[in-house]
């Protein structure tokens, strides 16, 4: 715990509390692009104990909650086959399709399996290769490596049985997008440690520069999004625009040059839509040509599926910050997380999910108070 109670001190994060509402002379609106950011944010009640002069924007940072829904009813499909093995992280099994989820397809016969890693999936396919193993390859920069060198191996192993269903997005494009909405109210990010551990944050300095936008890069316990947040005020009090490392234990400017070695190899950079915002240009990863063997969506044919999403959902705002999670009508009503309409109440990461978990859709007046 050595290394997690030294992020966590209450007198220092009292001490930025102070130091951030000092700093800041007028309203500051900031967005977070890191479901597990938003998660801490609201676990331990920091936009709360800001004060009405930083306001805090949920941003499309939980990559299980922006996966399209065309790419959730293949991976339904593909599951439901007789001779598949369909393996994937368990937080994509209650994410809702058009009609069903995996959890649903696994009730029904489908050979649906939680892996803890996409090395498993290639260890699966090695010892079952009379059945057609399948992984769902989803996330941001940050699970891309690892599904790479699955992919890798299981070419290098003449693995013919393995395959990836893959829907990997990246977060600059996501980013310019949302800076180039009519209704953009974001003045500057806190962008997500994890990602930049692996591909580094040279990539933002153009987007801070073209802008006009802070970026800073944050780490996840209480004092680096804190600290994250007080630079970002920092600039913003002094007209700054550049990219800041307030995460420098984890991140480096060029980040992992072996990961993205692999990345470079394994995928290439496509259009790709994101559930709930649609179709942003060059935001994902395919399968490069060297690979495409491997690609599920072309192996089992289920490009053709038509979606059909929740009229009720409003997700998509949520994920481009539009509104918060509570203000959707649907909000712990219809949509919660044992009857989710959405990614965005499913995922461990989804910013309705955390409002849901932390109780934020109870209004403090309808608390009862008992001695």
């Amino acid at each position: 715990m050595k290394y997690l109670e030294e992020f966590r001190d209450p007198e220092l994060a009292q001490k930025l509390f102070t130091e951030i509402d000092q700093i800041a002379t007028q309203k500051w609106v900031m967005m977070e692009v890191c479901g597990g950011q938003t998660h801490s944010i609201i676990r331990n009640g920091i936009d709360q104990l800001l004060t009405d002069k930083i306001e805090l924007i949920h941003g499309p940072g939980c990559p299980v909650c922006v996966t399209p829904l065309g790419v959730i009813d293949k991976a339904l499909a593909i599951a439901a086959r007789p001779n598949v093995i369909f393996c994937s992280f368990g937080d994509m099994l209650r994410v809702p399709g058009s009609e069903k989820d995996l959890f649903r397809v696994k009730s029904e016969g489908g050979d649906v399996r939680v892996v803890y890693s996409p090395l498993d999936a290639v260890k699966i396919a090695r010892e079952n290769r009379d059945k057609e193993v399948v992984f769902f390859g989803i996330g941001f920069e940050t699970t891309a490596p690892a599904n790479g060198m699955a992919v890798f191996l299981a070419k290098q192993q003449n693995l013919r049985n393995f395959s990836m269903l893959v829907s990997h997005v990246l977060v600059p494009p996501a980013i310019e997008v949302i800076l180039q909405s009519p209704t953009n109210r974001v003045q500057a990010f806190l962008a997500a440690g994890h990602v930049c551990s692996v591909m580094g944050y040279w990539q933002y300095k153009p987007i801070a520069k073209t802008y006009n936008v802070p970026i800073v890069v944050t780490g996840f316990e209480p004092l680096d999004v804190l600290e994250g947040i007080r630079r970002t005020v920092v600039q913003l009090e002094n007209g700054r625009s550049t990219v800041e490392n307030a995460y420098p234990r984890a991140v480096t400017e060029k980040g992992n040059p072996a990961a993205q070695k692999m990345l470079a190899d394994v995928f290439t950079v496509t259009d790709r839509q994101w559930r709930g915002i649609g179709l942003i240009p060059q935001s994902g990863w395919e399968l490069s040509e060297a690979y495409r063997d491997f690609d599920a969506a072309v192996r089992f044919d289920v490009g053709h599926i038509e979606t059909r999403e929740s009229e009720l959902c409003r997700s998509g705002e949520v994920l481009q910050g539009m509104i918060k999670p509570h203000e959707c009508a649907a909000f712990g009503k219809e949509c919660t997380p044992r009857n989710p309409l959405g990614a965005t109440m499913v995922s461990s990461e989804g910013a309705c999910a955390a409002y849901f978990q932390y109780g934020r859709f109870v209004a403090v007046e309808n608390v009862a108070v008992t001695d």
